[in-house]
């Protein structure tokens, strides 16, 4: 199970048994409660504080059901620190709210992304500490650069392990000074998204992996809004694949991209929010409010690795997870289709709420199959469906 990005900082941790100090520091808004009466006012009020397990709702079962449950946690796990200068936005859940993330059974976190450092070095270090006293693996930062770029290893009873890569990229807002260096704590900031960075990535993962084990490379990248692929993450997630890596997870936008299966791999684009406490934001009605997924991901045993891939398709509402309607998954099924079809990936609803992600039969010219490459057009990956989620056609 890869979710996408998990913010258990801000409204959700005020809603926790143990909520940090509300103060934030954003333009529009100083208190972190105030995302909750957001919440409130669009979905209605709720008791509170909540179980753990709460903010996961009717998504916990298929997370439970998974062998392995990999997210990418967008936010500090902090008491204290000082707040990042001159940064919009500062994410941070109290440490003894990390009950939220074993109540999802979450077994790696991916750190390599533009929030974890909001609350400084003591904050990272602080999270890193929490997680692994949680039995939660992590990956992506560290002491140094070696210790942020180690991949996570999470075993498999009697199927051997999975292990996971994570990296950051510029270009989703992570602040260039948060670079791990040889000898100072950080991130593991890659700078470039290139046939070197990818044979390096897929290197470390092979040394370390044996035949039976899953590779994935889990990838900050990208801005947070919108729904284009630039050109240069197509060609480094086909570099990845061709490599041999099975799962190229990507997230940083806030909602869902394209698909695509390549040559046995998978490649997630976007996984989009998970978790998050945007409820009842206005201002960005074309992209926020966008239904929430879980991508399932089934890995058989070699030559034919890759076995199934679906989308568990929900919504966020009152700060936890609910099943999204049919309607709701059919039109995520719509947007998610179209750019992938351009990758020779279907994604399909056979009904309810749940999406399938196969690849396209080969077109047929002049009799013969026309290679999955030929149908890809980089410079067209973008759809926005007049129907949103919850409006009138």
């Amino acid at each position: 199970m890869l979710g996408g990005d998990v913010m258990t900082g801000g409204g959700i941790d005020q809603i926790l048994p143990q909520p940090g100090s509300p103060a934030i520091f954003e333009s529009h808004l100083r208190d972190a409660r105030g995302y909750v009466e957001l919440a409130v006012v669009a979905a209605g009020a709720f008791p509170q504080p909540v179980p753990f397990r709460y903010v996961w709702g009717e998504a916990l079962a298929a997370i439970l059901a998974a062998d392995v449950r990999i997210v990418n946690l967008e936010t500090s796990v902090t008491a204290g620190g000082e707040p990042w200068p001159a940064k919009g936005i500062h994410y941070r859940m109290h440490p003894k709210n990390v009950g939220c993330l074993t109540a999802g059974r979450l077994d790696g976190c991916g750190l390599a992304n533009n929030h974890v450092l909001d609350w400084g070095y003591g904050g990272v270090e602080e999270t890193l500490r929490t997680l692994r006293a949680a039995g939660v693996a992590v990956a992506g930062a560290g002491a140094n650069g070696a210790a942020a770029a180690a991949p996570m290893a999470i075993p498999v009873l009697d199927k051997g392990r999975v292990w996971v890569a994570v990296l950051g990229s510029p270009c989703s807002g992570v602040p260039p000074e948060w670079a791990a260096s040889p000898d100072g704590p950080g991130i593991n900031l890659v700078r470039t998204l290139d046939a070197s960075t990818a044979r390096r990535v897929a290197h470390g993962l092979r040394q370390v992996s044996g035949p039976d084990d899953v590779s994935v490379v889990s990838i900050h990248w990208g801005a947070n809004w919108g729904h284009e692929i630039p050109p240069e993450q197509i060609a480094f997630g086909h570099m990845l694949a061709d490599e041999g890596i099975d799962v190229i997870h990507g997230h940083s936008a806030h909602h869902a991209k394209a698909v695509e299966v390549r040559h046995g791999s998978v490649i997630l684009y976007g996984c989009g929010d998970l978790i998050n406490d945007d409820e009842g934001i206005t201002g960005r009605e074309e992209d926020s409010g966008d239904p929430a997924v879980l991508c399932r991901v089934a890995i058989g045993p070699r030559p034919q690795r890759l076995a199934r891939v679906e989308l568990d398709v929900f919504r966020r509402r009152r700060l936890r997870l609910e099943r999204a309607s049919d309607r709701d998954a059919e039109w995520l099924g719509a947007v998610l289709n179209e750019p992938s079809r351009r990758f020779a990936t279907v994604v399909g609803q056979p009904g309810g709420n749940v999406l399938t992600v196969q690849p396209r039969p080969p077109s047929l010219r002049n009799g013969r199959a026309v290679p999955p490459e030929v149908l890809v057009d980089p410079g067209r990956t973008t759809v926005h469906p007049s129907i949103r989620p919850g409006a009138n056609p």
